[in-house]
């Protein structure tokens, strides 16, 4: 074969491989994300899509980093609507992340879930005379999960154990910490290693379950991505512009080609 005819080869594999690892994402990532629709245990309906959309950029290895606003895939698995004293479930998986044209299967679990009242009273000044009109800047705020966050230069993220985390802004505010495991929770802290500061958005590093529904997580998608909330209450809705903390159990690396067909 041609030299000329090896280096276009060349450059397309060299091009494959950076590509591949720009959307490899590590196992224990944290993915913050905002529902775009509502999941409603009334209307909802087996094989319909879900999408969200990515809060707060996500740091990856290498500078690379999952850009806010990117979608996240999933799917509703199953659905009970509430019956006498049952309780009405929803199961679906977010299995799909579209990523600068490109899409990455991974697998997630959910940590924890917020509805919009929560989302914006995460964002609201919590103190001091001009509450809730000062600039973002140089608000405190308290995150879903109880932490104070000063949203300014080199602001911390403070809980009852000291700094915890930092705040940042990329054109919205968020936070940086690791997550840790919750006594008495099911919750837990670094995945496979994983000890880097997790984006976290408007969530404090041991958030938790749900806040702000009469719903729990019945199952949090450990094992094959399988997420189930539950209602304690009549029928499940999780509106439009609720949060989720998702979290990378497997990625693209560690998926089988039949589990990528599959997903």
């Amino acid at each position: 074969m041609k030299k000329s005819t090896l280096l276009p080869l060349f450059s397309v594999f060299v091009l494959s491989a950076v590509m591949a690892a720009q959307t490899s994402i590590p196992v224990g990532t944290v993915i913050p994300v905002e529902l775009n629709s509502s999941l409603d245990a009334k209307k909802c309906k087996a094989g319909q899509t879900v999408v969200a959309r990515v809060a707060q950029d996500v740091p990856l290895d290498h500078g690379a980093k999952i850009k806010a606003g990117t979608h996240v895939l999933g799917e509703i698995l199953a659905v009970t609507p509430a019956r006498n004293s049952e309780p009405s479930t929803i199961a679906l998986r977010f299995h799909k992340i579209d990523i600068s044209g490109q899409t990455t299967p991974v697998v997630t679990d959910l940590r924890a879930l917020a509805s919009p009242l929560e989302v914006q009273s995460a964002q609201l000044q919590v103190s001091g005379d001009d509450r809730g009109s000062a600039p973002p800047w140089s608000q405190t705020v308290t995150l879903v999960g109880g932490n104070d966050v000063v949203y300014r230069e080199a602001g911390t993220v403070e809980s009852g154990s000291g700094t915890v985390g930092k705040s940042v802004y990329a054109g919205d505010w968020g936070v940086l910490s690791q997550v840790a495991a919750v006594p008495g929770e099911k919750c837990r802290g670094a995945l496979d290693g994983n000890d880097k500061p997790q984006a976290l958005w408007v969530f404090s590093h041991d958030a938790c379950g749900a806040y702000g529904f009469d719903a729990v997580i019945a199952q949090a998608g450990r094992a094959e991505g399988r997420i189930v909330l539950a209602s304690t209450k009549g029928d499940l809705k999780v509106r439009s512009g609720s949060a989720m903390l998702l979290r990378v159990n497997r990625s693209n690396e560690h998926l089988s080609q039949n589990e990528v067909v599959s997903r």
